[in-house]
């Protein structure tokens, strides 16, 4: 399913993670070659990306939501 992205966070290996809009986090690392996303590298690209639906598996999978 997918969800706009709301925000930030950070998790305990400094690794950006997105506040989606359904209460799921999700990583959204640049990690090449397997995963390529220069933009969450800096703020202007983050804020670029809000509004942005990823797909939640968490929402496809039932999990209740990280954050209220």
């Amino acid at each position: 399913m997918k969800q706009p992205i709301i925000g930030y966070t950070k998790d305990e290996e400094d690794h950006w993670v997105a506040k989606l809009a359904c209460g799921h986090h999700q990583h959204v690392r640049h990690d090449p070659p397997w995963t390529n996303r220069p933009w969450v590298t800096t703020q202007e690209g983050r804020e670029r990306h809000i509004n942005v639906e990823l797909e939640c598996k968490k929402c496809d999978q039932g999990v209740a939501p990280d954050f209220p």
